[in-house]
C-alpha cells in the first residue's frame, strides 16, 4: 500500500488539513512548516494517485466552475491561472457560462465535488439548493449560506483614489460599469474616497460604461478627454477599458503620463498588451488563484472554514501615474 497524506502527518506531527495544504502550496502554512512536510513527503516516496483517491474518498475529482465569460482580459487571465492550480491537484475543471441557477443543477447532476460561482450578485445564491458544495466569487453578503472570497473591490478603487490625490491630483475622473453589485462597489469606492477628500464635482468625474472592453472605454475616454472639463486622472474599472482609455488619450495628443495619470483596476501580471505599463489596483491574480483553491479543497476536505474570506487589495504604481503638470 502507497505512503499516504496521514502517513506523512503522523509523521510531521500536524494534522492531515496541514499537510493537505502544504502539498498544494498553500499561503496558510508556514514555509518552515511547508518544507519540513514537502521534505518528509519526498522522503517517504509519497505520490498522489488520482485513481485510488476516487475510490477511497468517493469523490469525482471534477470542480464545476460558473464564470460570467471567458472574453476579457481579466476573466480569461483568472480563470486559465485556476485551471492550473486544480490539474495540479489532480482535479479536473468544467466551466459553464449558463444562468446560475440552471448550472448548479448541472453539476448537481455530474456529481462534481464542488462548485465555484462568479456572484455578481450575492443575494442570488441564497435560495439555491445544492447537494454540492458551493464557494461563491464575489462580495460578502450576510444572507449567503455559501462560502464567499471578496476581493474587496470598493477598497481598491477608495486606494487608488486616495493615492492620486496624494500627489496632488483634483480632478479625477472614474470610468467604469454600474449594471450589477459587484461593478457599483467599485465605484462606490470612488465616490466615498472623492467626497472625503472633498474632490470638485465636474461633468466627467463617474462615466458610466455598458461594458467592459477595450472599445467602451475608448468611446469614453473620448468624450471625456475632448471636453472643456478634462481631468487629470483616470481611474479605470477594468484593464480592457484601461487599453481603449490608451489609444483615445494617443489620439487626442494626450500623452500618459505627462498629461494624464491612469490607474487601472484588475491587477494582472503582465501588461505587456499595453503601450506603457498601468499602474494596477486590486489583488494579485495568483493570490486570488491560491485563495480559491485553498477554500474549494477545504470545502471538499469538509474542514472548518470562515464564511467570509477578505483578500486585501494592492496599489502597484508605475510610470502611468505622475503629479499634474500644474502641480
Amino acid at each position: 500500500m502507497g505512503v499516504t497524506i496521514k502517513d506523512i502527518a503522523k509523521a510531521a506531527g500536524v494534522s492531515f488539513s496541514t499537510v493537505s495544504k502544504a502539498l498544494r502550496d498553500s499561503p496558510l502554512v508556514k514555509e518552515p512548516t511547508k518544507k519540513r512536510i514537502t521534505d518528509i513527503a519526498m522522503e517517504l516516496g509519497y505520490q498522489p494517485n488520482a485513481a485510488a483517491r476516487s475510490l477511497v474518498s468517493k469523490k469525482s475529482h471534477t470542480i464545476g466552475i460558473i464564470w460570467p465569460t471567458i472574453e476579457g482580459t481579466a476573466h480569461s487571465s483568472l480563470i486559465t491561472r485556476l485551471n492550473t492550480q486544480l490539474e495540479q491537484l489532480s482535479y479536473t475543471t468544467l466551466i459553464s457560462i449558463n444562468e446560475k441557477e440552471f448550472a448548479i443543477n448541472l453539476f448537481n447532476r455530474y456529481q462534481v465535488d464542488a462548485i465555484l460561482c462568479f456572484d455578481d450578485n450575492p443575494e442570488r445564491l441564497t435560495d439555491t439548493s445544492s447537494a454540492v458544495p458551493v464557494v461563491s466569487y464575489g462580495i460578502a453578503d450576510k444572507g449567503s449560506s455559501s462560502p464567499v472570497v471578496d476581493v474587496q473591490r470598493k477598497k481598491a478603487v477608495y486606494m487608488a483614489t486616495n493615492y492620486l490625490s496624494s500627489i496632488g491630483h483634483r480632478f479625477i475622473s472614474y470610468i467604469g460599469a454600474l449594471n450589477n453589485p459587484i461593478q457599483d462597489e467599485k465605484a462606490k469606492g470612488f465616490k466615498l474616497a472623492a467626497e472625503g477628500l472633498g474632490l470638485p464635482g465636474f461633468t466627467h468625474q463617474i462615466v458610466e460604461v455598458q461594458k467592459l472592453d477595450p472599445y467602451d472605454g475608448y468611446i469614453a475616454a473620448k468624450e471625456v478627454l475632448e471636453s472643456g472639463e478634462r481631468p487629470t486622472a483616470i481611474i479605470s474599472g477594468s484593464h480592457d477599458l484601461s487599453k481603449g482609455i490608451l489609444r483615445a488619450a494617443g489620439e487626442c495628443g494626450i500623452k500618459v503620463p505627462d498629461d494624464l495619470s491612469i490607474i487601472s483596476y484588475d491587477n494582472l501580471p503582465d501588461d505587456s498588451d499595453t503601450p506603457i505599463p498601468l499602474s494596477t489596483v486590486g489583488v494579485p491574480m495568483d493570490h486570488i488563484t491560491l485563495r480559491l483553491t485553498d477554500v474549494l479543497m477545504d470545502v471538499i476536505n469538509e474542514d472548518d472554514i470562515e464564511k467570509v474570506l477578505f483578500l486585501e487589495p494592492e496599489l502597484k504604481v508605475t510610470d502611468s501615474c505622475r503629479p499634474p503638470s500644474n502641480h
